[in-house]
């Protein structure tokens, strides 16, 4: 995405849609662990989003970097946290924005599936691996789309997150549609739900993304040509090993 693109990811409050102090205390355990190796307290937040792991790992001591391609998710991490470290940068042109030498990164939350083709996972990963020290962990977290494309899934399980008692509650839906080779137009939807009025369930936003469902094999091995060695292939953020059917796609990786 570029100034000339509108910002899609600025029509829906992601912030509120997710219950962030839960997921972070489940994945706490894990990003300690891998970032417990790490060269230097300096850490990269890949895809950062509204902020949420940079301010974690910050309060844990580290020296976060949130970097993210959208302008307005960046606003509303600076909104929270006035005093942080965010770069508006493209994964695909990670040199061109952030110092080398990097302790260490992270890229949760779906990231990486935005970028559609293998030359710009490429360019991703090099670059990545070019701002890293060596030696320096890499954690990096998509769902498992083995499991989306292999069983066709369309849909996720509906969030239903409560709202103020006059505004009424917030439905988030995500669809998928299935276009072969693992491209998707991915569709998150966001809702009002106010049962008993005129309009009990209204559109607030929503929006196209064109996705490419990455399969474990494809992403283990751009790692390679990049330079990292993949030391653990997990299924959730909390450590289970992967499986075919497992909700997500983890890689413990460090650049060589």
């Amino acid at each position: 995405m570029d100034g000339s693109e509108p910002d899609a990811y600025g029509r829906i409050a992601y912030r509120g849609l997710i219950a962030w102090p839960e997921r972070l205390q489940r994945e706490a355990p894990l990003l300690q662990r891998v970032l417990a190796g790490a060269p230097s307290l300096r850490v990269l937040d890949l895809g950062c989003g509204s902020g949420e792991h940079t301010r974690f790992l910050t309060a844990l001591g580290f020296e976060v970097t949130g970097v993210d391609a959208s302008a307005s998710q960046l606003s509303a991490a600076l909104e929270v946290d006035p005093q942080g470290r965010y770069v508006r940068a493209e994964l695909t042109a990670l040199t061109e924005r952030l110092e080398a030498g990097q302790g260490a990164a992270i890229c949760v939350g779906n990231t990486l599936p935005h970028l559609c083709e293998a030359a710009e996972v490429r360019a991703f990963f090099s670059g990545l691996a070019r701002c890293l020290a060596p030696g320096a962990p890499f954690l990096l977290q998509l769902l498992n789309y083995d499991r989306i494309l292999d069983r066709g899934e369309r849909t996720f399980p509906v969030v239903l997150r409560p709202g103020e008692a006059d505004g009424g509650d917030t439905v988030f839906l995500r669809l998928m549609t299935h276009h072969g080779g693992g491209r998707l137009t991915f569709t998150p939807a966001n809702f009002r739900y106010r049962p008993g009025t005129g309009t009990p369930l209204e559109l607030v936003a929503a929006h196209d993304v064109a996705l490419r469902g990455w399969r474990r094999t494809e992403v283990e091995a751009l790692l390679g040509e990049a330079g990292f060695v993949v030391l653990e292939s997990l299924g959730t953020m909390t450590g289970e090993a992967w499986s075919p059917t497992s909700s997500d796609l983890v890689f413990v990786a460090r650049r060589t």
